[in-house]
Formats: C-alpha cells, sequence, structure tokens
C-alpha cells in the first residue's frame, strides 16, 4: 500500500492544487466559494427552453451498491403507517415510510470530511474531528451552501464516437479537453462539471458487478485541470468517481484526497448522465443551469441528491 503524501507524483499535484487557506482559516466549504451571485445570474441566463432532465437514480434497495464498499447500504423502504384512521374510524388515513440507506448508496456528493490522509481534511482540520456518535464536526455536507450553479457536460464517451469507455481507460486532462472543444464551451469559474464516461449504461442494463469493477474514471492528472479552471465541484456516472482499480498501484483512491483534502471541492457519483448526453446533442449545447442540492444531514460525510438539468 502505497502513503498518498510519500508518492511522488500524488506530493507535486497536492502542492499545486491545494486550497488551504485560500477562503480563510475558519472556511468549511472550499471551491462551493467559487459560485458567487453572478455565477449563477449566468448560470440562469443558459435556461432558454426550460427542459429539465432528471439524474438521480431511483432510491431503491436492488441499487448500485453490492457489498464491495463496508456499510454504504442501498435503501432498505418500509411503511410504518397503512392507512392509520389517527383520529378514529373514519377520520383521514394517512400512510408513512422509513428508509434505512447509507448517505452514499445511490446518486451523492461526497462532503469534504469523507476522507483524509495524513491524519488531515480539508483546510487542515484534524481527521479526529469526525466522530462515531457526531459525524463531522467541520465541513459536514450541512455546511454546503446551495448548490445551484452553471453545470457543464464534458461526454468523454460521446466525444470519442464510443457509448462507453473500456473499464481501464483513465480520463486523462486531455480527455477532458476534447470534450470540452466538442461541447463547444469552456468550462469557467464556478462552473460544476459532469463528466460522462458511459459506465452506468453497465448498471442499467443490469450488470452491477461490471458496473462496480472494472471501472473507467478521472485520473490522477485531472485535479489540475479542474484548479486551473477553477471549477466549484465535479461528478460522474461510475461507483468510484476515478479509475479503478487505480491507475498507480496500491495508491488507493488518489483523486479523492485531491479532490475534498486539498482543493475543498464536493465530488459525485453515480450521476444518471445518459438522458443528458442525449438531450445536449440534440439541442447542441453542453452548458445548463442545474440544481444539485444535497440534503442538509448535520454532520453527514455525504448525502443523497436528486439534480435536475434545466435546458
Amino acid at each position: 500500500m502505497t502513503v498518498p503524501a510519500q508518492h511522488p507524483e500524488f506530493a507535486r499535484i497536492a502542492a499545486r492544487v491545494n486550497n488551504w487557506g485560500r477562503w480563510g482559516a475558519e472556511d468549511e466549504i472550499g471551491t462551493l466559494n467559487l459560485v458567487t451571485d453572478a455565477v449563477v445570474r449566468e448560470a440562469a441566463a443558459t435556461v432558454t427552453t426550460g427542459r429539465r432532465v432528471p439524474l438521480a437514480l431511483p432510491l431503491q434497495q436492488d441499487g448500485v451498491q453490492t457489498g464491495m464498499i463496508p456499510g454504504r447500504v442501498n435503501p432498505l423502504h418500509t411503511m410504518v403507517a397503512l392507512n392509520l384512521e389517527m383520529f378514529g374510524p373514519g377520520t383521514v388515513a394517512t400512510n408513512d415510510d422509513a428508509v434505512t440507506m447509507g448517505l452514499q448508496a445511490a446518486t451523492h456528493w461526497d462532503g469534504l470530511a469523507h476522507v483524509s490522509h495524513g491524519g488531515r481534511l480539508y483546510n487542515g482540520r484534524p481527521a479526529a474531528t469526525v466522530t462515531a456518535h457526531g459525524g463531522a464536526a467541520f465541513s459536514g455536507i450541512d455546511k454546503s451552501r446551495t448548490v445551484v450553479s452553471r453545470g457543464v457536460l464534458l461526454d468523454v464517451a460521446r466525444a470519442r464516437g464510443e457509448e462507453r469507455l473500456a473499464g481501464d481507460h483513465a480520463v486523462s486532462p486531455e480527455d477532458l479537453d476534447a470534450a470540452e472543444e466538442f461541447a463547444g464551451t469552456r468550462v469557467r469559474a464556478g462552473d460544476i462539471v459532469l463528466v460522462r464516461t458511459g459506465q452506468l449504461r453497465r448498471y442499467l442494463a443490469g450488470d452491477k458487478s461490471g458496473y462496480a469493477y472494472p471501472s473507467p474514471g478521472l485520473s490522477l492528472r485531472t485535479p489540475a485541470w479542474f484548479h486551473a479552471r477553477d471549477v466549484a465541484a465535479v461528478a460522474n456516472d461510475t461507483l468510484t468517481f476515478e479509475i479503478f482499480p487505480p491507475e498507480v498501484e496500491n495508491l488507493w483512491l488518489p483523486v479523492h484526497a485531491l479532490h475534498l483534502v486539498e482543493m475543498g471541492m464536493l465530488q459525485g457519483q453515480n450521476w444518471n448522465l445518459e438522458e443528458l448526453s442525449t438531450a445536449c446533442a440534440h439541442e447542441g449545447r453542453y452548458a445548463f443551469l442545474l440544481t444539485a442540492q444535497p440534503e442538509p444531514f448535520t454532520g453527514g460525510t455525504g448525502a443523497p441528491v436528486a439534480p435536475v438539468a434545466v435546458l
């Protein structure tokens, strides 16, 4: 097993993209600071047709989780009241339900306290501030401001003329450049970037194991690309976000560490970008208003989200 900080390339990239102190020593939201009022006004201006495209997977027991990630259980939906006439016979009857699930089970954001390395979270906070009973004392998912901005789909698979990238494909900065050119738009400060690999097609076809592993995903070299563009958040259509197994042997989840710990940037997984890919290709544009507010679980290290792209 390779310790991230001891890997020369990781250490070099970490020093280049580190945002600790950029928005002050007390900051807990990282690159979401880049989503200004002006950015949101410009995002709203992208809406021309009003077409709304949902990007979330259904929350269901037969979800994407296979047990590979301990404790990340698919939603277990139970009814706790069935046509209950709470106030007596003949009164209005109610139905209520409850759910047990991993907060990162389906379409979700990883919060900044989701991972640590070297004993530190984003902005130098001690990893020990995440506790069994309180969760994340700093940078919990509940600290995220309203996640609304201009979304840009970088459809790497479509730009390469492929339905789905191969399982061993590490999405590179060159891939992002090519997808940006294909999209005909420039990623800019405060944008939320959605990277489509086509991998979710495996899950939608019923191949849960094939969806999980092996999987294309973001390369170790891509965080510097997002940092240079001042991207506010990044999500994609895979289970692990970054290429899995890792491109550097025994260097596990380095992109998570760079995004969440060094940059302070939300990272999303299991986003369904298939309908959006079709819609953007049909309309000939790849920028839109994106609403993607995580559920505000106090102290959560991640949370489900039901994103909507509005074209």
